[in-house]
């Protein structure tokens, strides 16, 4: 299923630009970066609920936010990108390792 998450972190508070650092850094685990702030992850059930608590364990409430956007199976082809930054297609660009 493909999932969108963005966030807000608030860099202005105590440890808020480490905590943006580690939610970037956990989202680039499974996903891909699209924008600064927003990642499109290609991802089975379970592996977006231990995606999803670790988010949940690193933000403050408080201060931050979180949201996830469940696109499905699907959600590939409900996606209209213009402009620069073109992303990888994970499924259909071919992949160097």
């Amino acid at each position: 299923m493909l999932i969108l998450i963005t966030y807000d972190v608030s860099v202005i508070v105590d440890g808020g630009a480490k905590r943006l650092r580690q939610i970037a850094k956990t989202c680039l685990d499974y996903g891909v970066r699209v924008q600064n702030s927003v990642f499109e992850c290609e991802i089975e059930p379970a592996k977006y609920l231990q995606l999803k608590n670790k988010l949940l364990d690193i933000y403050q409430p408080e201060t931050d936010s979180l949201r996830f956007y469940h696109l499905g199976k699907k959600g590939r082809n409900n996606v209209e990108h213009h402009g620069a930054k073109k992303v990888l297609d994970v499924d259909k660009d071919p992949l160097i390792l």
